[in-house]
């Protein structure tokens, strides 16, 4: 997984290389086999993914929040052969989560699948985005036969709490686990203090 572009908060802040990494995330499924995944978040980011082969497509969380640009996502998407997970939007709204996916299938996604990444709180709370295990339980009742990741990096936002929030998804049975790493992680340009 590799954040070509990275939605970030402020300007100036790391936002990924841009397409010219795409040939990268190329490089690294020719000589290692594993498949490749990046976050898009319109049509141009979906049309230069889909070009280079990336394998999995994954709608970030401000992405999801957007109702035009998940449209345009899945528009530009429509019936390619690839799979699409959709992270759950900041704020705690399942509808909109909801929403996205019904917006994907629709336009004829076939492979589709969730990503809890937990939700922006107000006030003081132990994870940077607090999981809220609740709203987990509201999608799989309308979604029961999805995939579903969880993404602890985003949830804890620091390393320490890692393990305890991915043995939480392993008990609840998620799929599987998204946990960002990096090969110096204090050293990593963007979110170093969640990165293992």
């Amino acid at each position: 997984r590799a954040g070509i572009w990275k939605p970030r908060t402020k300007p100036g802040m790391f936002e990924g290389n841009g397409e010219q990494a795409l040939p990268w995330l190329v490089e690294v499924k020719r000589t290692t086999g594993l498949a490749v995944a990046t976050e898009v978040a319109n049509a141009k980011h979906v049309e230069a993914a889909l070009n280079y082969g990336v394998d999995l497509l994954w709608i970030g969380a401000r992405t999801t929040s957007n109702p035009f640009s998940v449209q345009e996502v899945a528009e530009a998407i429509g019936g390619a052969d690839v799979t699409v997970l959709v992270k759950n939007p900041m704020n705690a709204d399942v509808e909109l989560w909801n929403g996205a996916v019904e917006r994907l299938a629709k336009c004829g996604v076939k492979r589709l699948g969730l990503i809890h990444r937990g939700f922006s709180y107000f006030g003081h709370s132990t994870y940077r985005n607090p999981p809220m295990w609740h709203m987990i339980f509201d999608m799989r009742s309308r979604f029961p036969e999805m995939m579903m990741i969880c993404d602890p990096s985003h949830i804890c936002g620091c390393r320490p709490l890692l393990l305890g929030i991915a043995q939480q998804a392993a008990d609840l049975c998620f799929d599987g686990i998204m946990i960002e790493s990096h090969i110096d992680p204090d050293k990593a340009w963007s979110d170093a203090s969640q990165q293992v």
